[in-house]
């Protein structure tokens, strides 16, 4: 081999377009050198990985593999490559294992290549941007919603008659007095609570990030209420509760009433009343969910701010119970399920730099995850920072 190999970290462009000719890989060459400006570092920490998926995309496999190799025996005859490489602790255990281990012989492999290659459609999805995946979780999360209010008009109609079958005994409601008024302060809470996390999302540097997730989150909630409502029509909690079924019958009716719970937000302060969607509280995991948001993407020190959401949160809900709305049952049910998912879907986030094998799993187990997630350039926790939204002056403060 012509070029000295021994000091590949210092090579530049010039070098490793020297080297790809060398090696007749002359076809790419603009590929590596004009496009990706390829450097003899960036070929110490490229993978094979690298090589199949955007923004590179070698689509022939033959070619994939004999670079791989070539770039292998390149690292090879470099001896210990790792002490030429002045790792930051923000490197990530991909990149360390990729260009480790090359000075005994031994030849990397990825772990989910070893298991199994993603298909074509993966790779194109993986490769759309952030706004794209933004808008699509937005979508996902408005049909989901919509599906919500028109199972709240099917399971309405199948509620069980009020005269047959009188509201279950429930510990709490049992020992509660109604309180006629109490459902309202809870979508008041709601309310302020919905309006600071648009401020929250409005100044947040990130703000891409945090709307595809809310929408990932909330979408999937939802959706899981859905099956739990439709499956069981559980009886009316309160004899206060005017609930009389089929009474939207046919398709065009339910259809009506669906929009018009959709765009009055199923909020009784805008006039939307409905029987039957109890198991379980969506006003529950409303206030659950945006008082978690609240906390997650705003500075641990403004402890005011999450104490006053937290408070509207338990309040929030045992105004649900206090109006007589929800069995208990719904809304503990409610509580776990939203927090569980908001939890889950974070920690999965917030440990995007696990091996290989581990993101297989990932994108096999949980594949919407994996599509909104995949490409995110925070692999841990976002920093909370902000900024105004349409002016260049910004102001940054560190969460």
């Amino acid at each position: 081999m012509a070029s000295n190999a021994s000091n590949l970290a210092s090579w530049d462009v010039d070098k490793v377009e020297q080297w790809l000719s060398e090696n007749g890989f002359d076809s790419y060459v603009d590929l590596f050198c004009k496009t990706h400006k390829m450097d003899g570092l960036c070929l110490q920490t490229l993978t094979e990985r690298d090589l199949k998926e955007p923004p590179m995309y070698i689509k022939v496999l033959g070619d994939v593999k004999r670079l791989w190799l070539a770039i292998v025996e390149l690292r090879k005859s470099c001896g210990n490559c790792r002490k030429s490489l002045n790792y930051s602790r923000t490197s990530t255990p991909d990149d360390l294992k990729s260009v480790g281990d090359f000075s005994d012989g031994r030849i990397f492999t990825d772990a989910s290549d070893s298991d199994i290659d993603p298909p074509e459609i993966l790779l194109r999805l993986s490769s759309v941007g952030d706004t794209g995946r933004t808008l699509l979780a937005v979508v996902y999360c408005v049909m989901v919603l919509i599906i919500t209010s028109l199972t709240m008009t099917v399971v309405h109609d199948r509620v069980p008659d009020m005269n047959r079958y009188p509201p279950l005994p429930d510990i709490f409601l049992d020992n509660m007095p109604l309180v006629p008024w109490a459902f309202y302060i809870c979508e008041l809470s709601a309310s302020i609570m919905g309006f600071i996390l648009a401020l929250v999302i409005v100044m947040h540097k990130h703000r891409l990030i945090l709307i595809r997730r809310i929408c990932a989150i909330v979408g999937t909630v939802f959706l899981l209420r859905c099956v739990t409502m439709f499956l069981t029509s559980l009886s009316v909690p309160g004899v206060h509760l005017e609930c009389s079924g089929k009474i939207y019958g046919d398709w065009e009716t339910r259809l009506k009433r669906a929009f018009t719970i959709f765009f009055g937000g199923g909020l009784a302060l805008n006039g939307v009343r409905s029987c039957g969607d109890y198991m379980y509280s969506g006003h529950t995991c409303a206030v659950t969910l945006l008082n978690f948001f609240i906390s997650e993407y705003t500075p641990r020190r403004w402890s005011f701010l999450h104490t006053i959401c937290w408070l509207l949160n338990i309040f929030g809900i045992f105004f649900i119970l206090a109006a007589h709305e929800h069995y208990s049952i719904d809304v503990f049910i409610a509580f776990y399920i939203s927090s569980r998912i908001f939890l889950y879907y974070h920690a999965l986030a917030n440990a995007q730099s696990l091996d290989n094998r581990a993101k297989l799993r990932t994108r096999i187990w949980f594949p919407l995850f994996w599509f909104f997630e995949s490409n995110c350039k925070f692999k841990g926790r976002i920093p909370n920072e902000y900024e105004w939204p349409i002016t260049c002056n910004t102001f940054t403060h560190q969460g």
